[in-house]
């Protein structure tokens, strides 16, 4: 095997176990003189633990309140026999998973009837993960996640080691990211929890979720313990005397209440003990760290050099509280993945002080070109359309139906097209872009135009008709593409030099009736 054929074989997908051993750099040991290391025996000890937790439920109900329906024993013996086979299969990994560090890659091998070798090189890592759950932190133990930019067709992550003890952990850690091996006492925080966080994590649309979970687990636990949960609910109706109104009020106060509690719960076990910092990395550069959690505690190392902007993203309902929730714009790391969250959602005013610590300059300050009246004419007409659409697909259910559907979604979807015409805006600030849109969430990112690799300009034939087109940057970071939607034609060429300036050479003039020839153009340069 060629050494270009050993370098694509390696970025995370399986290669045999003789390939890559035969493989050594010519200038530093060879892999096979590098020792294999295996993960952390208390693992067994966490396991021992979690089976005798996944049996007490089932002990306590049988023993204690002689409970014996099949609609209390069967879920109970599925726990158990989950938290057996859960036990079973990290005794097997224990026995066959070993790992090791070599100059280039980090290699893994793991698996019984069918054999896996994994290798991920070194300079492709952009994040790396360490979280304990709460049975892992009382045997010492950690999960460490890599992330190289790449998940398996299974959304797997680069390479999962699981577990290492909490002194491995963080000696992978130093020799994957480059951080020095003896630290500062305590790296300055560019952040740190804060309580009135928790009311910007109280309400939302999985707060009614929450609470029904809640209940659903309320009303199931109870039950297995000889209890009527329904019963009590009927029983203080009665009491207060509530009628059908009435009860369907209090219930919906009650989910609310419920759901708030459960959202604050969760985000103070999530969040608590939030830290970011700055802190050394490999070659000279930095790493941005953040560690959280109560039971569960997590951290994760990012490489400052795939950072390539900020997103700050603002729901609809919670605007009027600056709630904010702020994300990386980097290189490698999808947008679902740990690794973007940079900060817990929380005020505006916070979100915006950790962007400019982490961009070391503040575009966001930047004021921002309003987009024409047009652009709101353009959703004004879409809301309208849609609210037409969901009134005649109501008309056949005969009745009024379809003027109450028409009196209730009408001002819904107008006050939505009016909130995503407010939302719109661009600016261009020394070496950032700036786009801002969204109706239910209004996102704003800055994006470095270093990182920029192609422009499309675009029309529509009622963009055309308005005056209006959009502009659209493709990058290799983030969500890949960012759009300035709805701009006036006046400045949608203009915009899309500044973001490229290759599209000067290909530039055409503005046509007649306010359009522009749609174009797209690349930079003809490896994405950075």
């Amino acid at each position: 095997m060629s050494a270009a054929e050993t370098a694509g074989e390696v970025r995370g997908r399986e290669v045999p176990v003789r390939d890559l051993a035969a493989e050594a750099p010519p200038d530093g040991p060879s892999a096979a003189e590098v020792p294999w290391r295996r993960l952390d025996p208390r693992l067994i000890w966490a396991d021992a633990l979690r089976v005798a937790l996944s049996m007490l439920p089932g002990g306590v109900a049988l023993f204690l309140f002689e409970a014996g329906d099949a609609m209390t024993v069967w879920p109970l013996l599925a726990l158990a026999a989950w938290g057996l086979w859960g036990a079973g299969a990290d005794v097997v990994r224990w026995l066959t998973t070993r790992y090791r560090v070599t100059d280039t890659h980090l290699e893994r091998r793991t698996g019984l009837l069918v054999r896996s070798h994994r290798a991920v090189a070194r300079e492709l890592i952009r994040t790396v993960d360490a979280d304990a759950r709460l049975i892992h932190r009382l045997a010492g133990v950690r999960r460490v996640t890599v992330g190289a930019g790449q998940t398996t067709t299974a959304l797997e992550s680069a390479l999962t080691l699981d577990a290492l003890s909490r002194e491995a952990a963080e000696r992978l850690r130093r020799e994957l990211t480059g951080a020095p091996e003896e630290r500062a006492e305590e790296a300055p925080a560019l952040a740190e929890f804060d309580w009135r966080w928790v009311v910007h994590n109280l309400f939302g649309v999985w707060a009614l979720m929450t609470a029904a979970g809640l209940l659903w687990g309320a009303y199931f636990t109870v039950g297995a313990l000889g209890g009527d949960l329904g019963g009590w609910f009927d029983s203080a109706r009665d009491a207060l005397g509530l009628g059908t109104a009435g009860s369907v009020a209090a219930g919906y106060a009650a989910m609310v209440v419920l759901g708030a509690v459960g959202m604050g719960g969760r985000f103070l076990t999530g969040q608590a003990r939030f830290r970011l910092t700055r802190e050394p990395g490999e070659d000279g550069g930095s790493v941005l760290r953040t560690r959280r959690g109560l039971f569960r505690t997590r951290e994760v190392a990012r490489d400052e050099s795939r950072t390539r902007g900020v997103s700050l993203s603002e729901p609809l309902l919670w605007r009027w509280l600056g709630t904010t929730d702020t994300s990386l714009i980097t290189t490698g790391v999808f947008w679902w993945s740990e690794g973007v969250t940079v900060l817990p959602r929380g005020p505006r005013r916070v979100a915006l002080r950790v962007a400019a610590e982490v961009l070391g300059d503040d575009p966001f300050a930047a004021p921002l070109v309003r987009h024409p009246n047009s652009a709101a004419r353009r959703r004004l007409a879409w809301a309208l359309w849609v609210t037409g659409a969901a009134g005649l697909a109501a008309a056949p259910l005969g009745g009024r139906v379809w003027l109450i559907v028409l009196w209730a979604l009408g001002p819904l979807a107008l006050g939505v097209a009016y909130a995503g015409y407010r939302a719109l805006g661009h600016a261009v600030t020394g070496p950032w872009l700036v786009f801002r849109a969204g109706a239910l969430s209004r996102v704003t990112s800055a994006l470095r135009r270093g990182a920029v690799s192609g422009v499309c300009v675009r029309q529509s034939p009622l963009q055309r008709r308005l005056g209006l087109a959009t502009v659209r940057v493709s990058t290799a970071a983030g969500d890949g593409a960012y759009a300035a939607r709805d701009l006036a034609v006046a400045d949608a060429v203009p915009l899309a030099v500044a973001a490229l300036p290759t599209v000067a050479s290909f530039r055409a003039p503005v046509g007649q009736g306010g359009s522009v020839p749609p174009a797209c153009v690349g930079s003809g340069r490896p994405a950075p």
